[in-house]
């Protein structure tokens, strides 16, 4: 479901030129002054830092993007917030905090502060995930609302139907579904969790992770169905392509992830593309 006048509004169209946005990207450094969260058991050993980022986005006409603070560093964002800093305005950033720590509102509003534009929580599919639905999040979402920054959500699909009730009291909140929730291709009616939340105005969906759901080799159209779904239950509006950088390249290339959306995807035209691109990626994340 598109957003009725959006694209008039906002200008994006076929005919327009766009900058190309990537929605999601990691970086980390191995650094005494950014050390691993003790939870971290086998930390990355090779560096992906902004520097390395920035020539693939060069290599492929990628303008902008979205720094989400990588998990193994857990709560401290700081080296993210460095990063952002550093190369803004190319970068814009969503950090964490410990979703079962009651001040969890309070670092979100001082994070928001520092330079963050939103958040990422990521539900386990198991018990101890449990804290969804647990008496935290309400004041966690209310304040991410009230902050008007994006609620980031990883999580498995059999976990999306817990969103519904966090998003009903939320009305205002732009809420964004990382990765198709990672549906399995062989289990497609576990998809219809996710489409239902197309019902929500404010719910985006990134399109990311074809390539490690899909049981095929590139372009992964066994994926690509879902992609297809979820294109005409939310209209391009409301999806934004991602790349995932550098967990991608555990299934493929920085290149491939993004041609597979800019030339592969047959059932998308032209403005459908200027959406996923770029124009839905900045409603959600105003970049200059």
């Amino acid at each position: 479901m598109a957003v009725p006048g959006a694209a008039a509004k906002s200008g994006i169209g076929a005919a327009s030129k766009y900058r190309i946005i990537d929605a999601q990207v990691h970086v980390w450094v191995n650094d005494p002054a950014y050390p691993w969260a003790t939870a971290t058991k086998d930390p990355p050993k090779e560096d992906r830092t902004p520097a390395m980022l920035l020539d693939l986005m060069k290599a492929n006409g990628v303008e902008r993007t979205v720094v989400a603070q990588y998990i193994g560093y857990l709560w401290d964002n700081r080296y993210a917030l460095a990063s952002l800093k550093k190369y803004a305005p190319i970068f814009m950033g969503v950090c964490r905090v410990n979703p079962t720590d009651p001040a969890a509102p309070d670092q979100l509003s001082k994070l928001t502060e520092d330079g963050f534009h939103g958040v990422r929580i990521s539900p386990a599919a198991n018990a101890s995930g449990d804290w969804i639905n647990g008496p935290l999040m309400p004041p966690l979402w209310m304040r991410c609302e009230a902050l008007k920054v994006p609620m980031q959500v990883y999580t498995p699909i059999t976990r999306i139907p817990d969103l519904a009730h966090l998003i009903e009291q939320c009305p205002d909140l732009t809420v964004v579904i990382d990765h198709m929730a990672d549906c399995p291709v062989d289990q497609p009616a576990e998809l219809n969790k996710l489409i239902a939340l197309a019902r929500y105005p404010r719910v985006f969906v990134k399109i990311s992770h074809t390539w490690t759901v899909s049981r095929q080799a590139y372009p992964w159209l066994d994926a690509q169905e879902h992609v297809r779904r979820l294109y005409d239950a939310f209209g391009a509006q409301r999806l934004m392509w991602a790349s995932d950088w550098p967990v991608d390249l555990g299934w493929t290339t920085y290149a491939q992830a993004l041609s597979v959306v800019r030339d592969d995807m047959k059932f998308l035209n032209a403005d459908d593309k200027s959406w996923i691109l770029s124009g839905t990626v900045q409603r959600v994340w105003p970049f200059a």
